[in-house]
């Protein structure tokens, strides 16, 4: 165990560097940790914010999150807590804006096409929510492809590399994933409507 392994990190799972983490308090440490995750957490606020320069601004914002979360939460699996904690950060900042247009709007100026706008935010955040929902009852192989494919803008050729299915098995993957996906939203959205 090296200066070199240190520096590096390569070799270090996640959970060896949470707990390198936990007990030095080492920026390095997390950062070498955040670094892995960088693009699946873009990609993440991406979604949400549909804004490049917003999204930049939030991954450091979930980093400086980071600091103080990860040690005072018991991390099992870092990569799908931060993807949680990357989708609540996004949330919350949506929540914030929302309340803020609405209350800078003066009552008697307030025209039907603001109305429609703020609910047309809040079905989006309900249906993001929806989706997040319907991801967790797809099969392992169909979600991680699903994953993959539209979060992190990976290839059929890439995900083939990374899951280790043949490229025709990862293309019926992405197709099922995303027909069962449709499927749970249209029942979802079924039940809320009645």
């Amino acid at each position: 165990m090296g200066a070199l392994k240190h520096i590096h990190g390569e070799q270090w799972t996640d959970a060896e560097l949470v707990q390198r983490y936990k007990q030095s308090a080492d920026l390095q440490v997390l950062g070498l940790l955040y670094q892995r995750y960088m693009d699946l957490v873009y990609g993440v606020c991406l979604k949400y914010f549909r804004d490049p320069e917003e999204s930049k601004d939030a991954v450091m914002n979930i980093f400086e999150e980071l600091v103080h979360k990860l040690t005072v939460h018991n991390v099992e699996n870092f990569k799908s807590w931060l993807h949680v904690l990357a989708k609540n950060h996004c949330l919350m900042q949506l929540r914030k804006k929302n309340r803020v247009k609405t209350a800078d709007v003066d009552i008697s100026l307030m025209q039907s096409d603001e109305e429609l706008h703020h609910n047309g935010v809040m079905a989006r955040e309900e249906s993001l929510l929806m989706m997040e929902d319907c991801m967790e009852t797809l099969p392992e192989d169909q979600k991680r492809s699903v994953e993959l494919f539209y979060l992190q803008n990976k290839c059929y050729h890439e995900i083939a590399e990374l899951t280790g299915l043949e490229w025709n098995k990862v293309r019926s993957q992405i197709q099922n994933g995303k027909r069962n996906l449709r499927l749970c939203m249209e029942k979802k959205q079924h039940n809320t409507e009645h």
